[in-house]
């Protein structure tokens, strides 16, 4: 679980975790505990606490030794270094020295290495050790298909498959989009480049597994470079626990709401057989600056605005979860957009409307998309070898300070050389890439700030700053919230339909996404009845709509279960009815953090979906005047 750690002025710090109780194969590779008083680091099969205690004893730093297991180094060869060396020597001479051991090891060390790397994967002692006699132990993908052709190891794919609920398909023809969504064409005619990425990644130290679902999901024409964020991402997926809840917490409170709509006897659609899939590039109906837009589709008579309607949640979800959506949702198919192409930062988002999508605009200013625009001063700092030019996608947590100190140590020995060895290089990418670290000095990177995160998330600056906002609840309301450019793309249409104003019904209103988008595209809003539990939220919204000057009325719920179809009736008759439903509903079950309850729209956070379409039905059939 993750230890929020809160003493330090709110600042949350997520340096060390747990796995969840849920582990896998896969998640064993990554099996530690990071004591964040004092990094004290053991591994499943590498160490035990008597060796690491001796380290200590002898003066060692223990910051030093937590960076050398970053690296990568096994702590036998890390102990035998120091102890070789002494523990007072600079860190490159306990590099040096353990760079010896890989280059002059005899061949039982390096079984042992062989031996320790699959161990590390979760795979059995026993059938590691015969798989290593049989191969060889140069022959790593050899003992790695012998592994996994073993009546336990078949059955892992299964396995995880039961326990994501991932349709791990993708389509790369991006010439229709409605084609896009609807393929079913699994044909893998780049095999054997395939099977090149997947060996370069299970050598980089993925497990084969990871490696091929990974060119699934992503798609034959990704390079190394994007594979090997997507499973970076993957595994900070899964070391994350925001969204942890205990078992005994995962009853859904709205089966009913569910079932209410099953029984109506509408007709279930193909698209239950035919699994929507997530296109490659993410980009929709198109986006500025790049080629490919769609400017018509075909809706049903039923879904037809006004009034409209908008959706918002993550694309990656459990398996049918879009499919359920779209269903509830009059049967449109999600629009998948990647926020990369609006902002300097990935957010892979799903949304479902009803909107026109000819003559859309781009707000402005424009954002800053790349990282060298968006932090001009970064650039004095920033390493060659650093080549990102993105973000990853904004989190609800942050590094720490330890992790930041332990990237200027790793560095530190390398100040007189024209760069690092190549695996520092390697260690410090990819925890820059965990992240979101960006240069600020020499060998000192640093997450990204609060006020950083509003500017990329097209927020107004200090939008979540002050009136009782802890910072730790500032990166959880700002990692949860709508990127604005992207939502003003979509909502962009509405202003020739809406020259006067414009009255909107904003549910899981979150930090005001939805409104911010609408004042920066200058539509007036008229009236906007917001539901939100959290109430620093709320408070963030009504000091948004103060300082603005807005001059329409602003009326805000607490409890989605306290907008009764009688409340939403009395208000559309006091008001004229609502032009707009917006909103995202939480995404805890469904998100890929959640190793514990991602049990998709049954969940009992993520099945207020179904009080989004409730919600909806009374609009659109008091509208239409039924």
């Amino acid at each position: 679980m993750v230890i929020w750690n809160n003493d330090d002025d709110d600042f949350l710090e997520i340096d060390n975790f747990q796995s969840s109780p849920r582990s896998s194969p896969i998640h064993a590779m990554q099996c530690r505990v990071e004591n964040l008083a004092g990094v004290a680091v053991t591994t499943s099969s590498l160490s035990s606490p008597t060796e690491t205690t001796d380290l200590v004893q002898m003066g060692f730093s223990d910051e030093v030794f937590a960076t050398l297991f970053d690296m990568g180094f096994p702590v036998e060869m890390i102990s035998r270094a120091i102890k070789e060396t002494g523990p007072n020597v600079e860190t490159s001479v306990i590099i040096d020295t353990i760079s010896k051991y890989s280059t002059d090891c005899e061949a039982g060390s390096s079984k042992s290495k062989a031996i320790d790397h699959f161990l590390a994967m979760g795979f059995d002692e026993e059938k590691v050790v015969k798989a290593i006699q049989e191969h060889g132990e140069d022959n790593m993908e050899a003992i790695a298909n012998a592994l996994l052709s073993c009546p336990e190891a078949k059955k892992l794919p299964a396995a995880v498959e039961e326990e994501d609920g991932i349709d791990w398909s993708s389509s790369d023809d991006d010439t229709n989009y409605t084609d896009m969504l609807n393929s079913d064409d699994e044909k893998d005619p780049n095999s054997n480049e395939n099977g090149s990425k997947i060996r370069s990644l299970v050598k980089m130290g993925f497990s084969e597994l990871e490696a091929s679902l990974a060119v699934e999901r992503c798609g034959e024409n990704v390079d190394i470079a994007e594979l090997t964020d997507f499973l970076c991402a993957a595994q900070m997926a899964r070391e994350f626990s925001e969204f942890y809840t205990e078992p005994e917490e995962q009853k859904p409170r709205h089966n009913i709401k569910k079932r209410r709509f099953e029984s109506k006897g509408e007709p279930r659609s193909s698209v239950d057989d035919e699994p929507i899939r997530l296109p490659n590039p993410m980009i929709g109906f198109g986006v500025p600056n790049e080629p490919g837009l769609i400017t018509h589709r075909s809706l049903p008579e039923l879904a037809r605005g006004p009034p409209f309607f908008y959706y918002e949640n993550v694309a990656l979800t459990p398996k049918g979860v879009w499919e359920t959506i779209s269903r509830h949702l009059f049967e449109i198919p999600p629009e998948f957009v990647d926020s990369k192409y609006f902002c300097v930062a990935a957010r892979k988002r799903g949304y479902i409307h009803n909107l026109p999508i000819n003559n859309r605009f781009q707000i402005q200013p424009p954002p800053k998309y790349t990282i060298h625009d968006a932090f001009p001063l970064s650039k004095r700092w920033w390493p060659e070898w650093d080549k990102r030019t993105k973000l990853n996608c904004i989190l609800t947590c942050t590094g720490s300070a330890q992790l930041t100190n332990r990237i200027r140590v790793a560095l530190e020995p390398y100040n007189e050389e024209p760069e690092p060895p190549k695996h520092v290089q390697r260690y410090v990418i990819d925890q820059c890439k965990k992240w979101n670290l960006v240069w600020v000095g020499k060998n000192k990177a640093a997450p990204l700030e609060p006020d950083e995160m509003e500017s990329i998330l097209g927020f107004p600056k200090n939008h979540t700053r002050g009136g009782g906002m802890s910072r730790t609840e500032r990166f959880k309301s700002l990692g949860n919230s709508f990127q604005v450019d992207t939502v003003a793309y979509h909502l962009s249409v509405l202003k020739p339909i809406f020259p006067h104003g414009i009255n909107v019904l904003s549910l899981f209103t979150g930090i005001g996404g939805g409104e911010v988008a609408l004042h920066r595209l200058q539509i007036k809003m008229k009236l906007v009845v917001s539901v939100e539990i959290s109430k620093v939220n709320r408070n963030i919204l009504k000091d948004f709509w103060e300082q603005t000057n807005q001059t329409g009325e602003l009326i805000e719920f607490s409890d989605i279960q306290h907008l009764t179809n009688d409340t939403i009736e009395g208000l559309m008759e006091k008001y004229g009815g609502f032009d707009l439903v917006i909103g995202g509903s939480p995404c805890n079950n469904l998100a890929g953090g959640n190793r514990v309850s991602r049990v998709g729209l049954e969940g009992d956070q993520s099945s207020l979906f179904f009080e989004y379409c409730r919600i909806l039905e009374v609009v659109r059939a008091r509208m239409r005047g039924s």
